[in-house]
């Protein structure tokens, strides 16, 4: 009956816990949508292999819809990210008890930006379930089941899968596993393998190509072109390269490093999405001004071109300016890129309409879409930036103190590493956003935290002895 009453218990508070991390969604009244929200659904409306985005978030989310309706996808993302935290706090913060998890999650919904990744209905909540995941697996082993292990390592498959810069990040984190030996930077590859061979197939089925990424040079050509070089080598090699971007040498500057002195650029969108979306740009127009059909998969062989050439060129400029976009990323975390009208957009409108009248009418009725989100949420996010150094502090100070324990230098430098991955995978391949910074910095705070926890039940533990 114990043990019973006890599970219930820890049941309840990974519940409320994960109700906790949807405060945003629960005061728009309805869960958060973005642009690439649409691509996602669609992709069991069509089925559609939307050509820039892995073919898993959006089968993956499917059952828990069935374009019906969508809070059961924020509600099961809570429900995740508060299970993976328990596990943190058995592995790493001294044990798991109901009181203590919801003081975490109380701490961590109330004033990190955690709860925004969990209540939009994007694959952002995965970055920081494939990095708690990646740590569980590499250096908190021991206070996992066989049951929880599996899980746990079959939710960093299918997180690393579902958003190509999830890749880079867990490969780092097998690099960093090896601080704990051979068998525990395996645990962590495991899924790392999984989620490659997942892409592979998924990729080869819907585009014909074994590939992980068949047409993401086309995102790394725009960074290139956005910081300058690529238009370096389209000026030095056209015309007689025959890129089809030959028939706007001498016009790539509005999309260039000069692009934002020369017109207004918002801060959630850089010249590189510019290029990549607007439909009237070089990538998704011919010469003549024709609309080009899905632009950024037709140029992506004579992307992979340029940036090969580019590279071949100036690698020393494109190496710094990655460093200089890493670091940019590294501090751009702010709650806010996600929360207007205009980032769902019409055409999410209109696909949430495909759900059904109950459907949209609650979509139409949320404060995102009614344009008072932003307003709403401001007042609460002021602590997020100076919570954030302390944490970053705190983290380093405790990890440091703790060294000789792997498990507590594992989360220490474990954060660490993931954060500098997904800046480096985010800011330099793609570009620098808030949104890519915010859904992982959190975790500096819940790091402290456990790190904290762990060393108060120590001292409480050698007091009673």
């Amino acid at each position: 009956m114990g043990l019973r009453g006890s599970g219930l218990k820890a049941a309840l508070s990974i519940l409320a816990g994960g109700l906790m991390l949807c405060w945003p969604a629960f005061l728009n009244g309805y869960p958060l949508l973005f642009s690439d929200s649409a691509a996602f659904l669609h992709q069991t409306l069509g089925p559609w292999m939307i050509w820039d985005k892995p073919w898993i978030y959006g089968p993956l989310i499917f059952p828990l819809h069935w374009h019906r309706l969508l809070w059961p996808v924020v509600i099961a993302q809570g429900l995740m990210l508060s299970h993976l935290l328990w596990l943190a706090l058995r592995a790493f913060g001294g044990g798991a008890s109901p009181g203590r998890h919801l003081l975490l999650l109380l701490v961590v919904a109330a004033l990190t930006a955690v709860p925004f990744s969990v209540s939009i209905v994007m694959p952002d909540v995965f970055t920081p379930a494939v990095l708690l995941g990646a740590l569980l697996l590499g250096f908190g082993r021991a206070a996992l089941s066989r049951g929880e292990a599996a899980w746990v390592a079959l939710l960093v498959a299918l997180g690393t899968a579902a958003h190509l810069s999830h890749l880079p990040m867990l490969g780092a984190l097998a690099v960093a596993s090896l601080l704990a030996g051979w068998r525990a930077a395996g645990r962590v590859a495991v899924p790392l393998a999984l989620a490659a061979a997942l892409l592979l197939v998924t990729n080869a089925v819907g585009h014909g190509r074994v590939s992980l990424s068949p047409h993401g040079a086309t995102f790394l050509m725009a960074r290139l072109v956005a910081n300058g070089p690529a238009i370096r080598t389209i000026e030095a090699r056209c015309p007689e390269a025959g890129w089809a971007l030959c028939a706007f040498k001498g016009r790539l500057e509005p999309y260039g490093p000069e692009a934002c002195r020369l017109q207004t650029c918002p801060r959630d969108l850089l010249p590189s999405d510019i290029l990549l979306w607007e439909p009237s740009s070089p990538i998704n127009t011919d010469e003549n001004g024709r609309p080009r059909a899905f632009g950024g998969r037709s140029l992506a062989p004579e992307a992979g071109a340029i940036i090969r050439e580019t590279v071949r060129r100036e690698p020393l400029a494109v190496a710094w300016d990655a460093v200089k976009d890493t670091l940019a990323q590294l501090v751009s975390n702010r709650v806010g890129d996600t929360l207007e009208r205009r980032h769902p957009g019409v055409g999410m409108a209109e696909l949430v309409g495909k759900f059904g009248p109950a459907e949209a009418a609650r979509f139409e009725a949320g404060a995102q879409w009614r344009g008072v989100l932003p307003g709403m949420v401001a007042p609460l996010l002021w602590v997020q930036g100076p919570l954030l150094v302390l944490s970053a502090l705190a983290l380093a100070v405790l990890g440091w103190r703790g060294r000789r324990d792997r498990a507590v230098l594992g989360l220490a430098l474990g954060i660490g590493v993931g954060l500098l991955a997904n800046a480096f995978a985010t800011g330099a391949l793609s570009g620098p956003h808030d949104r890519y910074g915010a859904r992982l910095a959190w975790l500096l705070v819940a790091g402290a935290i456990l790190l904290a926890m762990r060393a108060g039940a120590k001292a409480s533990r050698h007091e009673a002895g």
